[in-house]
């Protein structure tokens, strides 16, 4: 299962919006009111449980619009961070990159694949679990 990795301060933004809103239509709320309400859309029983939920959770070695570097199926690359999704319960992480030049995946002389986009899933150091037939991981990646 994967899921957007949230914050605490994204969390109490959020709050702060549904509370001007509900305003707006003339249904006031408290802020504490708030945070419960969204604490119940999260899936969580109330604030407390998603406030120690989100407090619990590892700092994510990675963010959305990063600049990282690296290497994917053993080629060196540079690029942007689209995407960064959290996996419930592992230290891992779906990301997106994009690169900023596309990266050739066949080292065949004679034929070329260019990529210039990735989806794959990252442990917290930044290396897939995946390897290839050298026994390197497909995508070894870091801030740039």
């Amino acid at each position: 299962m994967m899921s957007t990795r949230l914050s605490l301060d994204t969390l109490k933004k959020q709050a702060k919006i549904l509370r001007q809103n509900m305003a707006d239509i003339n249904q006031p709320i408290s802020h504490s009111q708030s945070l419960e309400i969204l604490a119940k859309q999260k899936g969580f029983k109330d604030w407390n449980t998603l406030h120690a939920h989100i407090g619990n959770q590892p700092t994510p070695s990675f963010e959305v619009g990063q600049r990282v570097s690296g290497t994917y199926l053993g080629q060196k690359f540079t690029g942007k961070l689209l995407n960064v999704s959290s996996i419930v319960n592992t230290k891992r992480y779906g990301i997106s990159v994009k690169f900023d030049e596309p990266v050739d995946v066949i080292t065949f002389k004679s034929m070329s694949n260019w990529r210039t986009q990735v989806k794959l899933i990252v442990d917290e150091d930044g290396k897939t679990k995946e390897k290839t037939s050298n026994g390197l991981p497909h995508m070894l990646i870091a801030p740039a």
